[in-house]
């Protein structure tokens, strides 16, 4: 149920500052920048030319395509675009469209070497900066509160995000490293909380940088329910498996159980079982499954049918966004679970600073007022909702971004993972996928009806 937008979303003093101040924006467009670059670096340059050429998963692409596409898509927007410059090699952009050509293919392209790849997207950068350094923030639509560079910034990102997957699903030893995140004591907390029904601001009509999908913010009738406090762990989920989680069709949906049959899936990506433990795979490292973190590398089908084993379902997109945002002291939508502030990282495990999630309940910093914990970083968590428009959506700049997935052939993902950056991941950002996918950083957690 849906209504005109709420007054109950008003700007933060921190989006309130980006929206007017030209210094600030300029800054923070550069931070942003500046920290997407820093990372395509590390996540090209730490294996070796064969590797950046060679494709690792037909379901992803070379990791050399995503370093001159992030290129590409820069100065498609930022040098032409924005500053309406000529293009610099109008001849590689059907190279290197997302929709010209499908991962598969993508080998078979005469794409640029690394070498050549990467002086292009330097070269699109400096006189990106340039351009960033003399915009009139505001002339257009495009330029308005600097959305064109967050834009960048985000889509470079989850092309890093990207790259990160297709590390983990390289062969071979381990090509990077990261530090552990901080050891936590047990979670002891209640296993669920109850989210009040009624009414809550979704979606944003202030957030600077908030993508096409996301917005206008409108209010949402939500009835009650509970939520997991944490994601599902890894020992919840071997329990399912115990039980013969991956035998009884009763708890599939049909086109799950056809999948799973098909593809003689019988775990979570990664998983082996050897001596009577289960191990994984993580990024070239073998190592037992750690039973206190958050499942990782499982399909929607896997975890609705978990949910359904449990007695329990998984929650819609609506109330995970309530859950997330919705405060029930003042009545509004925050822009994360803790409040207005940008993520640090006390609030949330996101950035690659770790590669992988921390233990179910970390972040006491990062809670919901209802005491929900983990709703950003980690993993992404799989929702029961379909994706679609919001009520008076409007594709911009280009349809391609949201518009052209909507319908009943993906299924919405939230709260964003261990590998993405804080540019592109807030309370209202929106994720989706096949609900065959395995690859990606994906959790989930339950929920069930508070009548139930």
């Amino acid at each position: 149920m849906t209504a005109p937008e709420s007054r109950t979303e008003s700007a933060s003093p921190t989006e309130s500052a980006s929206s007017t101040d030209p210094e600030s924006l300029r800054e923070r467009a550069l931070d942003a920048l500046t920290r997407a670059r820093d990372r395509t670096a590390l996540l090209t340059s730490c294996v070796e030319e064969p590797e950046l050429t060679a494709q690792h998963s037909p379901l992803m692409s070379p990791l050399v395509w995503d370093l001159a596409h992030i290129g590409n898509q820069e100065e498609l927007w930022l040098l032409r675009a924005v500053a309406g410059r000529d293009a610099m090699r109008p001849e590689i952009d059907g190279l290197y469209d997302a929709f010209e050509h499908p991962r598969a293919e993508r080998p078979s392209l005469p794409l640029l070497p690394p070498g050549e790849a990467r002086q292009y997207a330097a070269e699109v950068r400096g006189r990106a900066l340039d351009i960033l350094e003399s915009t009139a923030f505001g002339s257009t639509r495009l330029t308005e509160a600097g959305f064109a560079f967050g834009m960048i910034a985000q889509h470079e990102q989850q092309h890093d995000e990207t790259m990160l997957i297709t590390h983990q699903l390289r062969k071979g030893p381990a090509a990077l490293t990261a530090p552990d995140p901080a050891p936590t004591p047990l979670f002891t907390g209640p296993a669920e909380v109850l989210v009040p029904g009624g009414p809550f601001t979704m979606g944003t009509s202030t957030e600077p940088w908030a993508l096409d999908n996301e917005r206008p913010a409108h209010q949402r009738m939500v009835a009650s329910f509970f939520m997991d406090t944490t994601p599902v762990t890894n020992a919840a989920y071997q329990a399912f498996i115990a039980d013969g989680g991956y035998d009884a069709a009763r708890w599939w949906a049909p086109e799950g159980w056809d999948h799973i049959r098909a593809h003689g899936i019988e775990a979570p990506l990664f998983w082996r079982r050897e001596g009577g433990q289960w191990l994984r795979r993580r990024f070239g490292v073998t190592e037992p499954v750690p039973p206190d973190e958050p499942v990782l590398h499982v399909s929607w089908y896997e975890a609705d049918a978990y949910a359904r084993w449990a007695g329990r379902r998984l929650p819609t997109e609506f109330e995970w966004e309530k859950a997330a945002r919705h405060d029930p002291a003042s009545g509004r939508s925050t822009r994360y679970p803790w409040g207005d502030a940008d993520p640090t990282p006390e609030h949330a495990n996101l950035g690659q600073r770790h590669l992988r999630p921390a233990p179910a309940g970390s972040y006491p910093a990062g809670e919901s007022p209802l005491g929900v914990r983990q709703l950003i970083g980690d993993v992404w968590e799989w929702t029961s909702s379909e994706l679609s428009p919001y009520p008076g959506f409007a594709a911009f700049p280009y349809k391609e971004y949201s518009e052209v997935f909507f319908g009943p052939e993906h299924r919405v993902l939230r709260g964003g993972s261990f590998a993405v950056d804080a540019v592109a991941c807030r309370g209202t950002f929106r994720n989706w996928d096949y609900p065959i996918r395995r690859q990606i950083f994906s959790g989930f957690r339950t929920a069930r009806s508070g009548d139930a």
